[in-house]
């Protein structure tokens, strides 16, 4: 995972272009990714698919020369989505063009201008302070906004079923490696791995532009809609904070239930968030006209971690082993919904009698005490109703001991599977 992180650091990214044509190629190499393709103009809601944007080169000259920043050099340099100029300019206009963070005076902040036709660059605040008053400087900037489309990736990996698990990742940032780049290598290498499998549910794995592009995919599929069981968007989850859940606009769905549950059991660090409008793409996953229970992963959320959305944010600050530890509770929040099931008691009349069938020693690595409470709670609450996530809540016990007990008392005949609607 951090191998694909820093193969595709040198690429910019913006909402369209061939740099997510190119970084969504690299993840071809890893899964049969299918690209899209959305032409400019496209009516998604109350949204218009915008010009595409590339860029080539970019600098600001001063007279002798010398380049006082290059593209080249930093694709954070430039503001995104720029328009194209070539010009010479005083120092008071190209002030006006110029954007720095005073209170981070070594790091390049990352700004855009989607929407609205602007050109600028981005510059330490101490790189700023060096600039000359009496200099004129040039001012270039090689890119184009033309029509073209918005491109983005989908993975579908069908299961036994047609319900499915929404994944989603943002690729529209350029050289910032914890926003986004641990997203979109965790889900890739995860989809990877479930590939490999066979799942009761079907998953959809989304490589988008942030907003416009989860606008776009739920336009273009609202016939998908309805078979979206839950998920989840993957966003700043590489750097060494603990787990931060966002819950879906539903706030109790299972999807927000199964994160909750395996993060209170994972030993560490976290925290869950009621939802708000404010956010990644799961503000668009939970609009009220869709309201589906998606939520958002991360570690330290964006905007609370000092290097989000600069120069800061590289290839330091992320780590192998974070990204292999966001890996496995993703998998943990997997293994809980493929598991969740309900069972009836097939012996429901008082308990049934544990020693005679030799359950007390089936599974290791528990206390024998712990065991035997779970296998009491597994029975008492499997009434056709209560699933093994709520026996799970209700009794305290990790969901993976509440699942290997069902899978013991269901090979003696004292369970019989109900199937979760």
């Amino acid at each position: 995972m951090y191998q694909l992180i820093e193969k595709l650091y040198p690429i910019c990214r913006s909402i369209t272009g061939e740099g997510n044509r190119k970084t969504l190629r690299i993840l071809q190499e890893i899964i049969p990714l299918k690209i899209q393709e959305v032409p400019t103009g496209t009516k998604v809601f109350d949204w218009t698919v915008p010009k595409e944007w590339n860029i080539r080169d970019a600098y600001i000259m001063d007279s002798k020369g010398n380049k006082i920043i290059d593209f080249k050099k930093s694709n954070l340099h430039v503001l995104n989505y720029s328009m194209p100029v070539q010009k010479k300019v005083s120092y008071n206009e190209l002030k006006e063009h110029i954007f720095t963070l005073p209170e981070k005076p070594d790091w390049i902040p990352y700004r855009t201008s989607y929407y609205k036709e602007n050109w600028g660059f981005c510059m330490s605040h101490n790189q700023f302070m060096e600039l000359r008053e009496d200099e004129e400087y040039e001012v270039f900037i090689d890119s184009s906004l033309s029509d073209g489309s918005l491109t983005y990736g989908e993975y579908y990996i069908r299961g036994d079923k047609d319900d499915e698990i929404l994944f989603s990742t943002h690729i529209c940032h350029p050289s910032l490696c914890n926003d986004n780049l641990s997203g979109i290598a965790v889900c890739t290498y995860l989809a990877r791995h479930l590939s490999e499998m066979k799942t009761r549910y079907s998953y959809r794995f989304l490589f988008i532009p942030g907003t416009i592009g989860s606008i776009t995919w739920l336009a273009k599929n609202e016939d998908k809609v309805k078979n979206i069981k839950g998920g989840l968007v993957v966003a700043c989850i590489g750097d060494g904070g603990g787990f931060t859940y966002k819950r879906s606009r539903r706030g109790i769905s299972e999807m927000d239930r199964a994160v909750e549950n395996v993060l209170k059991h994972s030993g560490r660090n976290y925290q869950v968030r009621d939802f708000i409008p404010y956010g990644y793409d799961e503000r668009q996953y939970c609009s009220p006209g869709f309201n589906l229970p998606v939520g958002c992963l991360m570690r330290t959320p964006h905007g609370e971690y000092p290097e989000y959305h600069t120069s800061g944010d590289n290839l330091e600050l992320v780590h192998p082993d974070n990204l292999k530890e966001s890996f496995d509770i993703l998998l943990s929040i997997i293994d809980l919904i493929e598991n969740n099931r309900k069972y009836i008691n097939t012996n429901p009349k008082c308990e049934p009698q544990l020693g005679r069938r030799g359950l007390y020693d089936m599974i290791g690595g528990t206390n024998r005490k712990e065991k035997e409470l779970a296998m009491l709670w597994v029975l008492n609450m499997s009434d056709g109703e209560r699933s093994l996530l709520d026996i799970s809540e209700r009794s305290g016990c990790n969901f993976d001991l509440i699942n290997k007990v069902a899978n013991i008392l269901k090979e003696k005949d004292l369970l019989r599977g109900v199937e979760v609607v």
